[in-house]
């Protein structure tokens, strides 16, 4: 471990947590809307807005993939040290944290089950930029349309598609934030 390990994390947890906590519920809940998320600072190449979503959501319950250029020491460290989240291949992971290229294939992500949906995977994706156009979408939590610029439109309508199994998504980019269930229909812009 290095002296970043110990770096980045909360200066006051309690309150900083439980306003990450409601800005990745209200990701969810609105669909397409992009926020901002501060309070971290993890190491590269993880994004402000991924690094606070860790030290909110994970802990020593919630298995963690790191894909592709995520995976580096440094990243691992920082992340048992601050949350003690187990680190896990893709298929036995709850949350997974990669660049759209570096997540595929989202099949090997876990779906949920019909008795238990609940237990999908959460991907938290960096992406270059969050913008609010590209893919239509619509459903709960979306007035009529919103649009979010997303990596891939045919993947999420597969997901969609497969409700209510299916994965959810975090989309971050720097210190924004914007949260895409798999109950929101995706349509091409």
């Amino acid at each position: 471990m290095t002296e970043t390990t110990f770096d980045g994390g909360f200066t006051n947890a309690p309150i900083e947590a439980a306003t990450a906590f409601r800005a990745a519920l209200d990701a969810l809940s609105r669909p397409g809307t992009i926020s901002t998320l501060t309070g971290a600072t993890p190491p590269a190449p993880l994004s402000q807005a991924a690094g606070v979503l860790a030290l909110t959501l994970f802990d020593a319950t919630t298995p963690v993939h790191l894909a592709g250029a995520h995976d580096t020491p440094a990243l691992r460290d920082w992340l048992v040290f601050h949350t003690g989240a187990p680190l896990v291949s893709a298929e036995n992971a709850s949350f997974a944290i990669g660049t759209w290229d570096a997540l595929h294939p989202v099949t090997r992500f876990s779906p949920g089950t019909p008795d238990y949906p609940d237990r999908a995977a959460t991907l938290i994706i960096e992406m270059p930029a969050l913008t609010p156009q590209g893919a239509r979408l619509r459903g709960p939590g979306i007035k009529d349309t919103a649009r979010l610029s997303l990596p891939d439109t045919a993947t999420f309508q597969t997901n969609h598609a497969r409700f209510p199994l299916g994965f959810d998504t975090f989309l971050t980019s720097g210190n924004k934030l914007a949260g895409l269930p798999r109950s929101t229909q995706v349509e091409a812009g």
